[in-house]
């Protein structure tokens, strides 16, 4: 299953540049303000060197990487949450992805106006955040007053919501999202229907020049520690143009720029980490695979993102370590060795491992 993530930001921050760096969409990008007029989603692979070499032990067998499914919206603007230039009928698209991925303009350049005249990374960041609370506050506010008519007459379920409506609308004023409002885990369900924008993990992505890091990204850090999120650097069109290389030019032109990998590759590692996301693989078929789970599940459950077969029939899972089949090159010395662990059904699968699911 694809994670799914939604770039936000203000007009010409460079959301359509990090998308086409992400999924080498060749969505438009142009130097003026809504060149997005509608959202437009991409899926991408996710470059993995574990799945790589794992698949250089089976070369025969195709490889299947996971992907991420990325969702560029429009440009907001202040006002947004009122219906001010494209954004309000974008705040809706943002509502059914994972985690938000906060584009910052982190580069000057004259031939690329800027909204509000001028880079200013803490008032570009906090005109977004604002857009997105009120956003958040007119969602509550229309849920509470539904749920206060039931509330009235004694419903103990309703009572219950309110208080919970009640006290996030009194952060959500003072500022607070959500996600900083501690949430226990049944509160947390209870608000899965409304889908509060500032209730999703946030990355803050600088989108920087070809240059590199700078005194405007660096400000960015500081606010993302400010905020307890994560935070990359990317130059965004640098990156663009690369993805749009073959593998092998592409290459060169890494190491032209003292590169290791491209940025987007540390981007996606990181947007994982936000949801507490892992990944096992699997090698059984005519597949070398990489699965995407929740970070603390268990075996079962970790099976059927293959197929529900595999939680509702799990008899138990082998488990292998990549550096093992390495060194062994085969399943069958690994077998031999003992170097395969039979885990039931209370196994907390571990990111990297690799699996052979057996069911009944």
């Amino acid at each position: 299953m694809s994670r799914t993530f939604g770039l936000v930001g203000l007009p010409n921050a460079g959301k359509s540049t990090i998308f086409n760096a992400l999924t080498a969409a060749g969505a438009k990008v142009e130097p003026y303000p809504f060149s997005t007029v509608q959202a437009q989603k991409g899926v991408a692979p996710v470059p993995d060197p574990r799945l790589d070499r794992l698949h250089a032990l089976f070369p025969d067998k195709k490889k299947v990487p996971t992907t991420i499914e990325v969702v560029d919206i429009a440009g907001l603007v202040e006002g947004a949450s009122r219906g001010e230039g494209l954004g309000n009928q974008f705040l809706a698209d943002i509502r059914n992805v994972e985690a938000i991925l906060h584009v910052v303009r982190c580069f000057e350049d004259p031939d690329i106006a800027h909204p509000m005249g001028e880079v200013d990374v803490r008032r570009d960041i906090e005109v977004i955040e604002a857009e997105l609370l009120l956003k958040d506050l007119e969602t509550l506010e229309g849920r509470r007053e539904r749920v206060a008519k039931a509330a009235r007459i004694g419903e103990k379920e309703a009572r219950e919501e309110l208080a919970l409506l009640e006290r996030l609308i009194e952060g959500v004023k003072r500022g607070i999202p959500i996600r900083a409002q501690r949430l226990s885990a049944e509160e947390q369900e209870r608000l899965k229907g409304l889908s509060p924008l500032t209730m999703k993990p946030v990355l803050f992505v600088a989108n920087v020049g070809d240059a590199g890091e700078n005194a405007h990204s660096q400000k960015v850090a500081e606010l993302a520690k400010e905020r307890g999120a994560g935070w990359v650097v990317i130059r965004g069109r640098l990156e663009m143009e690369l993805a749009e290389l073959p593998a092998e030019e592409r290459s060169a032109f890494l190491r032209e720029y003292g590169l290791e990998s491209l940025a987007v590759e540390r981007l996606v590692r990181e947007a994982y980490r936000l949801l507490a996301v892992i990944t096992f693989y699997t090698f059984v078929g005519p597949e070398v695979r990489a699965w995407t789970i929740r970070a603390g599940t268990k075996a079962p459950e970790a099976g059927a993102a293959i197929h529900t077969d595999f939680r509702d029939r799990f008899v138990l899972a082998e488990v292998m370590r990549l550096e093992d089949l390495e060194q062994f090159r085969s399943e069958k010395a690994l077998r031999e060795s003992g170097r395969i662990v039979r885990a039931g059904r209370d196994y907390i699968v571990q990111d990297g491992d690799v699996i052979h699911f057996i069911v009944a």
